[in-house]
């Protein structure tokens, strides 16, 4: 179980930019966060992450209060999320080849030992050809780079996904093919999803349920 409650953020204490949000997520179950530019969707996904340490209120996992962000937040807690950003080329390092991208979560927490097979089988599920891996950032399109990011966002097999209008900036068929590989990867895992968007057609298509935010209220929409 993930559960926001009462959430205050922002990048300055003065002027958050979400002030008194609550959410649940229930184990398997896909919400959709709808809601215009500048609403604080994004602010909202990097909290429930564990990106960003909110000015007040609660995060839950499993009805356990979390208590520490970032880097200081147990290696449990962290690789329990998987994130996946709008803008691909701010999410990966330039100097890094694809494959190198991939496998740094399984470097960072000691499991060099499967980089090999764990990289081929996930490079083939988001449909990256073998070729590619040997290619840094600027040598793919963004669509080749978004699934990379994807790749690496379930390297780890985490429990929660985070994708933060991952298929805003992707062509038609690019961001159907991402979705569906989400959604193998919840059918055989069982992971929850948030989805972050204001593509009200998309979220209510992938969703068991939507939330609407304006940065003020909250309604909620059943598939």
């Amino acid at each position: 179980m993930l559960e926001l409650r009462a959430i205050t953020a922002g990048y300055d204490r003065r002027t958050p930019v979400v002030r008194d949000f609550s959410l649940t997520v229930t184990p398997g179950e896909a919400v959709g966060l709808l809601g215009p530019s500048g609403c604080g969707k994004s602010t909202l996904a990097r909290v429930t992450a564990l990106l960003h340490r909110p000015d007040s209120g609660t995060l839950l996992l499993d009805g356990e209060p979390v208590r520490h962000w970032r880097h200081r937040a147990p290696r449990e807690q962290r690789t329990a999320f998987g994130v996946v950003f709008q803008q691909p080329r701010l999410s990966a390092d330039p100097r890094l080849r694809l494959t190198d991208l991939i496998a740094e979560p399984l470097r960072a927490t000691g499991r060099s030992a499967e980089v090999p097979d764990r990289v081929a089988e996930l490079a083939a599920t988001v449909g990256l050809t073998p070729d590619l891996l040997a290619r840094r950032p600027h040598e793919v399109s963004d669509g080749q780079l978004q699934r990379v990011c994807l790749a690496r966002a379930l390297v780890l097999r985490p429990r929660w996904l985070i994708c933060d209008e991952m298929t805003a900036m992707l062509d038609a068929s690019t961001s159907a093919a991402l979705v569906a590989v989400v959604e193998d990867y919840r059918r055989t895992t069982g992971a929850s999803l948030l989805a972050v968007g204001h593509d009200r057609t998309l979220l209510q298509r992938w969703c068991n349920r939507t939330v609407h935010w304006d940065g003020r209220r909250k309604d909620v929409s059943a598939r």
